[in-house]
């Protein structure tokens, strides 16, 4: 792990740390979670090129699956997490083969109407989800690790156990995305065309990411539904899925960090500008313009250029990758 590596790991440790110190620890849970999800959405959008506005579909069906399994047969908490982020990856696998057949704006579309397919399934299917009511009383199982048992039940400690659980997503993911498969998303993402002619089944590769990406939102959806005991019929809605992509593209696409940044300015607008100016949106839609404009890396970039700012510019480290459109401009100005 080289230099630069080890000190934005290091900076993370620190904000999972510092987090429930600077808001309630039940937003700190909210923003990790979400930035299980925004990873997930980063994988497809930001490093294979396919923009997904259906992932509260995966979330909102894990959260559902959990919350019936620990409501009707009290499942552990590590069944529960498996249930739901298999549930999230043959949801994905079913969808994304029908998707995958069609790029750009049709893609999209696609997305977007399974997305409203499924809420208004779940919103006439009352009797299951509880429709417009969510589906309440939904409880927290402690973690069971052979004859020890962890009480989840204080939001500090189910802070702690969302942010482990978080390190362990974004280390799979940084596994994923520096591996050859992850290789192979970004050469499609560059020019499809080209990976196709080198032998790569382009179609393919698409369905294996958007799977894995609906596994880790379905993993974040049951996460979603322990925190609050209730699984609310937003969570399968497309509101949701906006979030998500609003949360990736503030952050910056094509970067592991930029979700996570993105959750965080995200969640702290909607918990902490909310209460004194109700509308907050107004800031995130002047955010969203800027980041469209100026500052298409999102705030990995603007982070970036403030550090090249105030010292010396540094080439880029070996191996490291720019955000989508950054890097096309370095190698056109080299």
């Amino acid at each position: 792990m080289t230099r630069g590596a080890l000190l934005r790991f290091g900076l993370l440790l620190a904000a999972i740390v510092a987090l429930p110190l600077a808001v309630r620890p039940v937003v700190a849970s909210e923003i990790w979670i979400f930035a299980i999800a925004g990873m997930a959405l980063n994988l497809i959008f930001g490093y294979t090129g396919m923009l997904s506005f259906g992932q509260a579909t995966f979330f909102g069906l894990a959260a559902y699956t959990a919350g019936l399994m620990m409501i009707h047969w009290h499942a552990p908490l590590l069944v529960v997490l498996a249930a739901g982020t298999v549930v999230g990856a043959l949801a994905a696998a079913a969808i994304g083969y029908v998707c995958i057949q069609r790029v750009g704006t049709y893609f999209i579309m696609l997305t977007f109407g399974f997305n409203q397919m499924f809420f208004f399934i779940a919103y006439k299917w009352t009797a299951v989800t509880g429709g417009d009511d969510g589906l309440p009383g939904i409880p927290r199982p402690p973690l069971a690790l052979g004859p020890l048992a962890i009480r989840l039940d204080s939001s500090l400690r189910y802070y702690v156990f969302v942010a482990a659980v978080f390190l362990l997503a974004f280390y799979a993911m940084k596994r994923i995305v520096d591996s050859p498969l992850g290789v192979i998303f970004q050469s499609i993402r560059e020019n499809p065309g080209r990976a196709a002619a080198v032998g790569y089944d382009v179609k393919r590769y698409k369905w294996i990411a958007f799977t894995i990406a609906g596994g880790f939102t379905g993993f974040a959806g049951v996460l979603y539904s322990m925190m609050f005991g209730i699984v609310p019929l937003e969570s399968i809605s497309w509101i949701i899925s906006g979030d998500i992509v609003f949360m990736v593209l503030i952050g910056g696409i094509g970067n592991l960090y930029g979700p996570l940044l993105g959750a965080a300015a995200f969640k702290w607008l909607s918990e902490a500008i909310s209460v004194v100016w109700e509308r907050w949106p107004l800031i995130l839609g002047v955010a969203l313009v800027l980041v469209v404009l100026f500052l298409r890396g999102g705030l990995v970039e603007a982070f970036r250029r403030l550090r090249d700012a105030l010292g010396p510019r540094a080439r880029p480290e070996p191996g490291a990758k720019l955000p989508v459109g950054i890097a096309a401009e370095t190698e056109a100005g080299s």
